[in-house]
């Protein structure tokens, strides 16, 4: 798909052969702050989860795509999740699995597709992303490509026990 298509990188679909790389994130310490994951994945549900992956995004209100390089790497994933077609929003999040594919592009460009994708074919009004207030990195990402800040959401999240903020980003059709 085109639309999907950039010269970095493309975004696709969800595939069984994913399980490791899936395995790896959902079950990186690290990164459960931003998915506000508490607690370790089996390779039993992600293989449950990838089996069922192939659900529309107007029956599951998500949509997870996986980055992969041009040179077949695959590096991360973006969501769009929270489909709303009535309102005609969605959400959309994105991680970079590696530090070594970090700040290359690679982000900015799968957001450019995934945001022309939901105007595009989704037809929606527009995307919304929640970041967190010390995520420098995501905030300039999302701001370089016209998302607004419209808002912070005081003590939103509980982490290492302490409450951070979170900023909410909204990007409206042209």
């Amino acid at each position: 798909m085109l639309t999907l298509t950039g010269e970095k990188l493309y975004l696709r679909a969800l595939e069984p052969e994913d399980l490791d790389f899936i395995y790896e994130i959902e079950n990186n310490e690290s990164i459960w702050e931003i998915s506000a994951t508490q607690t370790p994945y089996s390779r039993f549900l992600i293989k449950q989860y990838l089996e069922n992956a192939h659900q529309d995004i107007y029956e599951a209100k998500q949509l997870r795509l996986v980055m992969v390089n041009n040179k077949k790497e695959s590096i991360g994933l973006i969501d769009l999740f929270e489909f709303d077609p009535k309102n005609k929003r969605v959400g959309v999040g994105l991680l970079i699995a590696k530090n070594e594919h970090r700040y290359k592009g690679y982000g900015k460009e799968a957001l450019q597709l995934v945001c022309s994708y939901a105007f595009k074919h989704l037809h929606v009004h527009q995307l919304f992303a929640n970041i967190g207030e010390e995520n420098e990195a995501s905030i300039k990402l999302f701001e370089s490509l016209d998302f607004i800040k419209i808002g912070v959401k005081r003590d939103w999240t509980f982490v290492n026990s302490e409450f951070k903020n979170e900023i909410l980003y909204q990007k409206i059709a042209e």
